[in-house]
């Protein structure tokens, strides 16, 4: 990896998609634990999700049924996977403790962290695009958050993992995550007091037109029609929040338009919601009106730039990487010229 650093603010600008293969590792393995307990006249005809509360009440009920659910207790040596199942005095339970998704999801996993920078107090990540930042439902693992763990293990003891911001899955590009307490403080007051800049790369469907810059000034909440994704929305009628994105036109072509997008705010799909209201849909982005190619089956979206003050040296720092290989082919393919200088220049 090649690093090269300016002064004043300190730009730095990193080949960050070396040909080295990716290590793998595997899965650990947890030994079960087993407990066993008899069920007590005080017990006697509740359910079972209950009557296990009582057996092992250092665990919550909502973990005990995802055990049942599982097929990790017996009863009376059988296996049983219905919660509301009653039991009897001196029924026998036993309950194999094995661990949840959620209980593995602030674990450490050995993952391939583009590490563009990093201190005692933070780090600057180049996340791959399909790289989830944090646990979730259908996502307890192989997170950025779990790989961070690995990277640096006493990053634990920052609240969720010095995480400050996020990208979507399918977004590649910059973030920076804390490794002390006073940094990711710092670096909060610092995303709220919107002085970290944050620059993406997008690709939308559809010739620009019109002025080269224009900024979109739209509140963004939940689509009334559509709980699952989010909207451009009337704080008369419906709830949402303020929403600034400026938009720098790059490079056209016949099939779309390679723009700048410039956050003023962080909200839940900003760009791709606030590029969809413009008539550019981005490349990919099937959740709000964009067509997946061959050469892009994600949203063509990459944050590219990332300047703010360390929140200890109080240093100017600004990163950038240059977009990764699909997004450089989706270019290619469409004939959208990329200047790097152009694009980097700072608003």
């Amino acid at each position: 990896m090649n690093t090269f650093i300016n002064q004043s603010p300190a730009i730095i600008s990193v080949d960050p998609y070396p040909s080295d293969d990716t290590q793998e590792s595997d899965d650990l393995q947890v030994e079960a634990e087993w407990r066993e307990s008899k069920v007590g006249l005080a017990q006697h005809g509740e359910r079972l999700d209950r009557a296990l509360v009582h057996a092992v009440p250092e665990f919550s009920r909502s973990y005990l049924q995802q055990l049942i659910d599982a097929g990790c207790v017996q009863l009376n040596a059988k296996v049983v996977t219905k919660p509301s199942l009653t039991v009897k005095a001196e029924d026998v339970l036993s309950i194999e403790m094995r661990p949840t998704p959620q209980s593995k999801a602030f674990k450490a996993e050995p993952l391939d962290l583009k590490v563009v920078y990093e201190d005692q107090h933070i780090f600057v990540i180049n996340k791959p695009a399909g790289l989830v930042v944090h646990p979730a439902p259908g996502n307890w693992s192989g997170t950025l958050l779990n790989g961070l763990l690995f990277h640096d293990p006493k990053i634990s003891e920052v609240p969720r993992a010095g995480i400050v911001h996020r990208l979507d899955k399918d977004t590649s590009g910059l973030m920076v995550v804390a490794r002390s307490r006073k940094a990711m403080d710092a670096l909060v007051l610092a995303i709220a007091a919107r002085t970290v800049s944050r620059q993406y790369l997008a690709v939308g469907h559809g010739p620009w037109k019109g002025a080269q810059a224009r900024t979109v000034e739209a509140a963004i909440g939940r689509d009334p029609r559509n709980r699952l994704r989010m909207a451009v929305v009337d704080l008369s009628k419906s709830s949402g929040k303020t929403a600034k994105t400026d938009l720098i036109f790059l490079a056209n072509s016949q099939e779309g338009c390679l723009v700048r997008c410039v956050l003023h705010t962080g909200r839940t799909h900003q760009i791709r919601v606030h590029m969809a209201s413009v008539g550019h849909p981005l490349v990919g982005d099937v959740v709000y009106g964009g067509t997946v190619l061959e050469c892009m089956p994600r949203q063509a979206l990459h944050a590219f730039r990332l300047a703010f003050q360390h929140p200890v040296t109080g240093l100017d720092l600004a990163f950038e990487v240059p977009p990764p290989p699909d997004f450089m082919h989706l270019l290619n393919q469409w004939g959208l010229s990329y200047n790097a200088s152009t694009a980097s220049n700072p608003a």
